[in-house]
Order: structure tokens, then sequence, then C-alpha cells
């Protein structure tokens, strides 16, 4: 599971760290998300690429959320492009030790590498499941992390709130799924958002909507089963096959960022750049966006298309060895 190292907060300044940290997190793991999700070819893989998606549309929101607890506490968001292979920003690791992330393309390294990101506390055994608590002394997992500021962020008063300052909304970004924060009730939904779409409870492998939440979906395509709902506890066993063909994937390699481009083949070295322009682009945009340039919020949403369409170009441009692809390296580049 992935822990973050919990320093007590004694001051809004601290407070603001720590949702910085929360923000780099959830940006953090997109990229891999996304590489595993836009790596399935066409046509294949329907179920897994429909969760896949709801795990990056979430992990987009959960960004903003926390950004909008940091702006109504006024801090200053700023998304740092990770460099993959690598840690998540911030003190970030796996049973007390260092996880390093990688660009993985969709198979079943990167499910498991999705699963440990998301793994709660107590996973719950299903039948046929049998899951192994490892317990850190000196970390907490991410549910953790935010349960600590949320008890912070309740006992601040009224007046440490600043209110529609630099606020994220749902007008142009993912209508009815995000909303400002101007006190500690909008802050405590947001967290508790955050928290269940991720990991669920100690209970339940359902969040707040009565959805899957992340480490189950990516445990439902790593076991090729669904997840299916049963009476009496616990509730859910592993049932149908999911419909997952791991061989229906583009053949890109793994960690793209370590390819040496100089020799590739002109065609591979123009579309790597192209995305590496069109993901500079959306990090710049989405920045302005998350403080107070509303305008630059629909700019962002459409350098999302572009670096899609870039990165599909990258996943279907073959490399000096023919029977590999590169895939998107999430490259940032500071102007």
């Amino acid at each position: 599971m992935i822990r973050l190292q919990l320093n007590p907060i004694a001051s809004v300044a601290d407070a603001q760290a720590m949702l910085q940290t929360a923000i780099n997190v959830e940006f953090g793991t997109l990229p891999p998300y996304l590489y595993a999700q836009l790596s399935i070819l066409p046509g294949s893989n329907a179920p897994a690429m429909a969760r896949l998606q709801t795990i990056t549309h979430q992990e987009m929101i959960h960004l903003c959320l926390s950004a909008n607890i940091l702006n109504a506490l006024g801090g200053s968001p700023k998304l740092v492009a990770p460099v993959y292979p690598g840690p998540l920003p911030g003190d970030i690791g796996f049973d007390g030790k260092v996880l390093t992330l990688h660009l993985l393309p969709f198979g079943k390294y990167a499910m498991k590498q999705g699963m440990d990101i998301e793994m709660p506390v107590d996973p719950i055994d299903f039948p046929q499941l049998k899951m192994t608590t490892l317990v850190a002394t000196k970390a907490v997992t991410i549910g953790q992390f935010y349960e600590a500021l949320d008890a912070y962020l309740k006992s601040l008063p009224a007046t440490a709130w600043q209110i529609n300052r630099n606020q994220i909304s749902d007008a142009q970004f993912f209508p009815g799924q995000i909303f400002a924060v101007n006190n500690y009730a909008d802050a405590h939904r947001a967290i508790q958002v955050i928290v269940s779409e991720g990991e669920a409870t100690s209970t339940s492998p359902l969040d707040f909507s009565n959805e899957l939440a992340h480490f189950y979906r990516f445990e439902e395509i790593y076991r090729n089963q669904v997840l299916t709902s049963i009476p009496g506890k616990p509730g859910f066993a592993w049932g149908e096959p999911l419909g997952v063909d791991f061989a229906k994937s583009y053949p890109a390699v793994a960690d793209p960022q370590l390819l040496d481009y100089s020799k590739q083949p002109e065609a591979a070295r123009a579309a790597q750049q192209a995305c590496t322009v069109a993901y500079t682009a959306m990090v710049d945009s989405l920045n302005l966006a998350l403080n107070g340039d509303a305008a630059q919020l629909g700019i962002a949403v459409r350098r999302m298309f572009d670096l899609r369409m870039a990165a599909i170009h990258v996943l279907q441009t073959p490399l000096a060895d023919k029977s590999k692809v590169a895939g998107p390296a999430f490259i940032y580049h500071a102007a």
C-alpha cells in the first residue's frame, strides 16, 4: 500500500503543505494509469477500459478537490510533473519502503502497480482471495493521511476559510462531480469523496456512490474476475470472468522516458516530441486554472484531448525494433 509520512499538523501552513503533497500524489498517479489505459488496443478489453477510464477521471476530480481546499486556506496549488521511473512527489513509501512507479503498458504488472497505489490498510478478504495486511510503523496510507488532515481542518475557526477563492467548479470540468470548498463542511465532504473512491471502507469494497473503489477495480482486471454481490458476509465473491485479454494491447515499452531517442527513427522522435509539447501545455494550463485563471480550465480540457491524440500517435509509431512502440513518455519541459 502507498504510505505517506505523517507529520504533526500544528498550523495552517502545515495543512497547506500536506494538501500540496496530496495534489501531487493525485497528479502523479495519472501518467501510470493513463499509460495502461491508452495502450489497450481499440475495440478490445471494453470492461477493463471502462474501469480504467473511471479511475483516471476520479483521480483528476480528487486533484481538483484537493486544490479547492488548498485555495480556500489561502495556498497556491502547483502541479509538479514526476519523472518515471521514480517515486510519487512527497515522502511516499510502500510498506515502509520507497515505492518506485513505472509507466507500464496494459498488463498484469500495471494492474498490480495500481493495486499497490490504492491498497487500503485492511483489504477485505473475499472468497478465493487471501491477502496479507502489512503494517509499517512510521507511515500511513493515503486514507489515514487525509483523516489526520480532516481532523486538523475541523479545528480551524470559520475565519480561516477564504470564500470563493480560486475555486474550480463543475461548469467546464466533470459536471456534477467537482464543487467549491468554502468551509470545513465542504472540505470534509471533499476528503470523504477522495478516500472513499480510492480505498472504500474496511467493511465494504464500495465507495459512497455504491461503486467499486479503485483498489478493487484494479483487482478485478488483475484477476480477470468480476467482484459480485452475494448474500451474507463478506457480501461479495469473485465470480465470472471479466473478459480481459492482456495480449490485446499495443507493444509499448516500459518506462519510455528511459528510451534513447537518438537511436530511434525520426517518426518516433517527432511523435514523442509532439506528445511532450501537448503534455507540457496541459500542465501549464492546469496550473494557471488551479490558481484562479478560470479561462484556462477550458483550454486545459482541450489540451487533454490534444495529449490523448498525441499519445495514440506515439503508440502507433514503430521504434527501430519494429515490434515495439514507445508510448507517451509524459515528459514536462518548463519554459
